[in-house]
């Protein structure tokens, strides 16, 4: 792909400059573990962000951001309730099982990979009040979604509201969360609180978006955070050095990094849309663009230095990213209007 015009995934583009200055600036001795001065920064940082009090704790990957927040929700004999093709349910290896010790995920229908409470409430409503049934513990959502659709703070105070009158715990799985934020506000807090809205916790995707190996699990309850530090250690992700983790996170917050990078990845997807007309499946609200495209169609893409990933028999998936070139993203979007 080193040659190719790459469109494949966010995850294969570069790190950020400023998150390999960041890693060389921590490079000296501090204490181990979450003791050092970078971690200690965390929380503040992410109540400022979000204008809420909160507990920012690093993980070195997005599946065990998501377990890790779904543990604080839900017990083994729980369930989370989740749209049928999130990415816990179809990316993770069974990862929610493992981490909550066999809780079940009942799986819900909805366009754009989007949930709405009334499709949650048909799903959960025919459950028993029983011992003989699971019971829903969480909601988990994803945002952008599984199919880059945004949800709007209107449709996540609906959903915080129907969870909290139902009972249940509210966590998004944020991987591409700075791409939502960012096609909701140009302000930085604005755009954080209108794409998380009344959540419990939040999966802060930085890997994506211009990170080298670092998430954040953000706590809306920071009393949690205790729970979540053994959870952390028991799962193996309480790394040594958890500075350089930190260090990755600070650097992409500062002056609003992780914003820009998303805007400039959404407007690359724009570029890419504008060529697309009536073939793409969804509507294109951050990063990914769903095409519908024929065998042959793709190979001609190809042929022309594209790189992307097939999606199904009839279509495929493009991903832009923070360094997408805007020359690469215009030339796609004129190959696929010329097809």
């Amino acid at each position: 792909m080193s040659s190719a015009k790459p469109f494949l995934s966010d995850n294969a583009a570069a790190v950020h400059p400023k998150v390999w200055e960041a890693m060389r600036a921590a490079d000296s001795p501090d204490n181990p573990y979450d003791g050092d001065a970078l971690s200690a920064e965390l929380d503040a940082r992410f109540t400022d962000l979000f204008g809420r009090e909160c507990a920012g704790l690093w993980v070195a990957t997005g599946t065990a951001a998501n377990c890790l927040a779904l543990g604080t929700m839900c017990a083994p004999h729980g369930a989370v309730v989740c749209h049928e093709e999130a990415h816990i349910e179809v990316d993770e290896g069974g990862a929610p099982g493992f981490f909550l010790h066999g809780a079940k995920l009942i799986l819900v229908p909805g366009e754009g990979a989007l949930l709405t409470p009334e499709g949650i409430a048909a799903a959960i409503d025919p459950i028993r009040d029983d011992v003989h049934q699971v019971q829903p513990h969480a909601i988990s959502i994803t945002q952008a979604s599984e199919y880059g659709r945004a949800y709007a703070l209107p449709e996540l105070e609906a959903l915080g509201k129907f969870a909290a009158t139902r009972g249940l715990g509210l966590h998004m799985d944020g991987a591409r969360f700075a791409n939502a934020a960012a096609g909701l506000s140009e302000d930085a807090g604005e755009a954080a609180r209108a794409a998380s809205g009344p959540v419990d916790s939040l999966a802060f995707g930085f890997i994506k978006n211009g990170g080298m190996g670092a998430e954040a699990v953000v706590l809306f309850d920071p009393d949690k955070a205790a729970e979540v530090r053994y959870r952390r250690k028991r799962a193996g992700h309480l790394q040594c050095k958890g500075r350089y983790l930190a260090a990755q996170v600070l650097a992409m917050l500062e002056d609003d990094l992780w914003l820009a990078n998303a805007a400039h990845a959404n407007a690359a997807a724009q570029e890419v849309a504008s060529g697309c007309g009536d073939r793409l499946m969804h509507a294109v609200e951050a990063n990914e663009l769903f095409v519908r495209l024929s065998p042959k169609e793709r190979a001609a893409l190809r042929e022309q230095g594209f790189a992307f990933y097939d999606w199904g028999a009839g279509a495929a998936r493009f991903v832009t990213a923070w360094n997408t070139a805007q020359e690469d993203a215009i030339e796609l979007g004129r190959a696929i209007a010329s097809l």
